[in-house]
């Protein structure tokens, strides 16, 4: 760990000398990927700065713990001074080892959602559109930007499907764990025996790939265009401007047509088939390396079911970690720190176990 964190230091004094040279700061590009770099280390270098200082007083006190001609008061004060500072490097190991965990490569990345309707006919569009909602709530208190990409709207006002981009450094980090089932459990307005009603809404999330990340043979797409269409009331196009794109070899098919340009549209249905394609690359690289071992907070797999909405109770639970919210209301308005947080500790916490295990076999 030691050899990890002094690395990781001399990287960190050489990307500050580095910035500082004006070729490298004439280079926007080269600029911002030392930038995030910097970032990225400057948390870890802190600590390991913190630990240095509290194993000097550690060393400090155990000498004058050694020494024999200290009256009686004294050695006690010492010997108390010796416990802290025992207490507080063993603290900042644990936090170091949890700093050290591999990084996902995604999570400072922008984020794609697709939400759709699943069990339970037009209740699970109705929720779609909760979830739709209370995602693009939660990312306005972020300070992220939220774009929609393709909808299909319901008469109702709910989604068959609606597919959105969120913009922001480390949206993908907070919205990640989405991905998977998720059940609500509510009287619909329809029901006129009151009734509660189960149903179920499928959550995608998909770090945004760019061309960098994954690239496309131009020759293996097929592009249609064809006229935007929603539901009543809503503008629609009288000419071809929403696109169309199938990706031969896997038969993935996206469609755009939220903005009036086909151009833009396609850059848009571009963007969701490049990270759709992105996943399934990296899923599949992760179940052969991690030999399909799954975390503490769950695959992720749309088929999964992860969380309950209970109108009634005014409760919602996650069924990953076991931790229920008697505040749905809140949860439903964007208030969903609380939840992430506690995914995020739970995934650090069954990465840090693997990383033992790993040690301790090796």
């Amino acid at each position: 760990m030691t050899e990890k964190l002094n690395e990781a230091e001399k990287r960190f004094e050489e990307i500050n000398s580095l910035i500082c040279d004006s070729s490298v700061a004439a280079d926007m590009e080269e600029y911002t990927r030392l930038m995030r770099e910097i970032k990225r280390l400057s948390p870890v270098v802190e600590k390991f700065r913190d630990y240095k200082k509290a194993q000097s007083q550690l060393e400090e006190a155990k000498l004058m713990l050694d020494d024999s001609t200290l009256d009686a008061e004294f050695a006690q004060m010492v010997k108390e001074e010796f416990e802290t500072d025992k207490a507080e490097v063993e603290k900042i190991e644990n936090e170091l080892k949890i700093l050290l965990l591999p990084r996902d490569p995604n999570d400072d990345k922008n984020v794609i959602i697709e939400i759709r309707g699943g069990a339970g006919g037009e209740e699970s569009t109705l929720f779609a559109g909760v979830l739709f909602r209370m995602y693009s709530m939660y990312a306005q208190t972020k300070g992220f930007k939220t774009k929609v990409i393709n909808a299909n709207e319901t008469e109702l006002g709910g989604y068959k499907e609606i597919c959105f981009l969120v913009e922001g450094d480390g949206a993908y980090s907070r919205f990640k764990f989405e991905s998977g089932v998720h059940r609500v459990q509510r009287v619909p307005e329809t029901e006129s025996q009151g009734r509660i009603h189960t149903s179920t809404t499928t959550v995608a999330v998909l770090p945004e790939a760019e061309e960098v990340d994954f690239e496309i043979n131009p020759k293996d797409l097929q592009i249609d265009t064809f006229r935007s269409s929603g539901a009543g009331g809503q503008h629609i196009n009288k000419t071809s401007s929403a696109i169309r794109i199938t990706h031969i070899p896997t038969g993935t098919v996206v469609e755009c047509q939220d903005e009036r340009s086909q151009h833009k549209n396609k850059e848009k249905a571009m963007k969701v088939l490049r990270s759709r394609l992105y996943r399934a690359e990296k899923e599949k690289h992760d179940a052969k390396i991690a030999d399909e071992r799954k975390s503490q907070v769950g695959t992720g797999d749309r088929s999964e079911r992860i969380r309950t909405y209970n109108y009634p109770q005014g409760r919602v639970s996650d069924h990953r970690i076991g931790l229920t919210l008697y505040k749905l209301e809140q949860f439903l308005n964007g208030d969903l720190d609380e939840m992430i947080d506690a995914l995020i500790t739970a995934d650090t916490a069954a990465k840090l176990g693997e990383s033992l295990t790993d040690n301790q076999t090796k």
